[in-house]
């Protein structure tokens, strides 16, 4: 079986009828595009809320810490654009799912794709992105949609629409404040955490609303929990069980707000009680937004958010707007593709080093321990504990091609390398398959009823990536955050969260809760010759981008005879996949040894050495 879909698997016939798909909604809810005032675009905040052209930048400042994020490089990272290919060509016109969260400027100015809407807002330019306005690296201002989450994106946004209505949690289903009025301000109000008495010096001179929504993990969770779409009411893909049970629920795409719904990071919910206007959240002991970490506090003595404020009036109370993750690797690419051109290279580089300090510094701890090793016995017994000290899995997110994975090695007292396991080729960018490496990951797949077995390989081998068509998980073994309960009120047996083909212990039996660490054995074999005592050294190695899946969206494009981004979008753009097929961008960028195959970033690492058994 090739990487093109097999139509005899069950499922997907519905999907895949074209016709169909191009006349379904798949974004019905929440706020929609053609907001009476359009969103502002992100260089209008920066003129107040950053130094963008008044260098050198504050990087506290929102605009100036936003500015290298990937929530404002979100509609520009090559590896989106790739795989919007490939599930458009899956199943039309899904884009519009996709770039709602990507593109919230262009999304909400009516410019992707919504059936119905007049020209020229059909739903296959629109889908493929081609009804943008602006390019890659032009600057993030009225004209350009490339600027991925904008500040009135999250600004604007509130708990729930303008008469209390409510939509289903995730996959965008955003509402925007939409009213021509802000207490006497023209306009919509810009909602944040700050109340400010009158007469304050602080106090913003546009419209503005004090709303504890904006440092809840609930606004993160609109976008970071991604469910296949309700279309007519019901998903267009329900998540089926490896026993073949329909669950009737929206396939769980990512889970990254429910993870952290279901740990100890949420042990104690903030209520409305609780909230004072012009007081900060109180600290409850055990709760942790998702703000807190990826949202650091600056306890710079110079901290302001405003150029207008004087130096130093946020000290300890301004959140720095890095958004930081896991993702340094795409922003490296992003830097050397547009950064200089949008004066954005400074702060791209230090987005990079906060997501690389998250990564190294506040993830994960690793423990190695080594039995004792008798006079000429010639297996050594080793354990490599891994324990997650994030609120959600480890790792989480968008599980194509993400990773990580144990890289173990002992050598002899000569130095010489006796063992390795989890060796990854920097030139080729393969991980060894033998010894068998421990690999967390989350592996989706399309569920192929008459064989009763979810397909996430085609008949040659070739791990296949099909976001918008999965609707099982074959593999999850992804650490749980601490105090991890899979189960729900509406999913009891926690399916759409628990691990799959893994088993983690409770922490107590009958608890419901799953530890947060994870134990790995080895017996290693060791040549009675190898000189001793044996060093050995385990280290935990994330990467963002897999071979396998870069080489999917490659062969995708290639089989699919994808076309360019000109050629698709009749344009004549000079950067960006202009002139070749967006998969064909994507694996050339892999490939170039300026960006090294995605090379992995080593998190944590423990060593130890033998000692003669007593």
């Amino acid at each position: 079986m090739s990487g093109r879909l097999d139509k005899g698997w069950a499922g997907i016939g519905l999907l895949c009828a074209g016709a169909l798909a191009l006349a379904q909604d798949f974004t019905p809810h929440g706020t929609q595009p053609g907001l009476n005032v359009a969103l502002e675009e992100p260089e209008a905040c920066a003129t107040c809320h950053g130094k963008i052209f008044n260098p050198p930048a504050e990087p506290y400042m929102p605009h100036d810490s936003w500015g290298g994020s990937m929530m404002s490089h979100s509609t520009r990272d090559p590896l989106f654009w790739a795989a919007l290919d490939v599930a458009n060509r899956d199943v039309p016109g899904i884009g519009d799912w996709c770039l709602r969260c990507h593109t919230t400027q262009g999304w909400y100015g009516g410019r992707v794709r919504k059936t119905g809407l007049p020209a020229p807002n059909d739903v296959v330019n629109g889908a493929n992105g081609c009804l943008l306005q602006g390019d890659h690296d032009d600057f993030d201002n009225g004209n350009n949609d490339y600027s991925g989450i904008t500040c009135h994106t999250c600004h604007r946004m509130t708990e729930t629409g303008p008469a209390g209505q409510t939509a289903p949690a995730g996959s965008g289903n955003l509402w925007i404040d939409d009213s021509f009025d802000c207490n006497g301000y023209f306009g919509p109000c810009r909602h944040g955490p700050k109340y400010y008495e009158p007469g304050n010096a602080l106090h913003p001179p546009h419209g503005w609303a004090y709303s504890p929504f904006t440092v809840r993990s609930a606004q993160c969770g609109t976008c970071h929990d991604v469910s296949s779409p309700i279309v007519n009411g019901v998903p267009a893909r329900s998540h089926i069980l490896l026993d073949g049970t329909d669950t009737g629920r929206p396939f769980p795409a990512e889970r990254t707000y429910s993870e952290w719904q279901q740990s100890a990071f949420r042990e104690t919910l903030l209520s409305a009680s609780l909230e004072t206007p012009g007081q900060p959240e109180p600290n409850v002991p055990g709760h942790q937004d998702c703000q807190d970490c990826h949202m650091r506090t600056s306890q710079s003595a110079d901290a302001r958010a405003c150029m207008q404020n004087p130096m130093g009036s946020r000290t300890g109370q301004l959140a720095v707007h890095e958004f930081v993750g896991g993702n340094s690797w795409m922003l490296k690419l992003i830097d050397r593709l547009y950064g200089t051109t949008m004066l954005r290279s400074e702060a791209i580089q230090r987005a990079m080093t906060w997501a690389e300090d998250m990564l190294t510094q506040r993830s994960a701890t690793i423990a190695l321990t080594l039995d004792p090793l008798p006079a000429g016995d010639t297996t050594l017994q080793a354990r490599v504990r891994v324990t997650n000290l994030a609120g959600h899995k480890l790792p989480t997110g968008y599980g194509e091609g993400r990773r990580m994975w144990l890289h173990v090695v002992v050598r002899d007292a000569g130095n010489a390398v006796v063992y390795e396991n989890g060796a990854w080729d920097a030139g080729t960018g393969v991980l060894a398959a033998s010894p068998t490496p421990k690999v967390y990951e989350v592996l989706q797949g399309i569920w192929d009823g008459g064989a009763g077995v979810c397909r996430t390989e085609d008949g040659g081998g070739r791990k296949l990536f099909h976001f918008a068509l999965n609707n099982c998980v074959a593999k999850d073994n992804r650490i749980p955050p601490r105090g991890f309960r899979p189960a729900t009120s509406a999913d009891p047996n926690g399916e759409d969260l628990r691990p799959v083909g893994y088993s983690y212990p409770e922490t107590t039996p009958g608890s419901g809760v799953l530890v947060h660490h994870d134990d790995t054995n080895y017996a290693i074999p060791v040549s009675a010759a190898a000189v001793r005592p044996l060093q050995a050294s385990a280290t935990l190695r994330y990467q963002v981008a897999s071979k396998d899946y870069i080489d999917f969206l490659r062969d995708e494009a290639t089989n699919g005879a994808f076309p360019s981004e000109n050629a698709m979008c009749g344009r004549s753009w000079t950067v960006g996949p202009a002139n070749k097929s967006r998969g064909q961008f994507m694996h050339d960028l892999w490939s170039d040894p300026q960006n090294g195959r995605s090379p992995p970033v080593d998190m944590v690492s423990a060593a130890a050495a033998t000692t003669p058994s007593p």
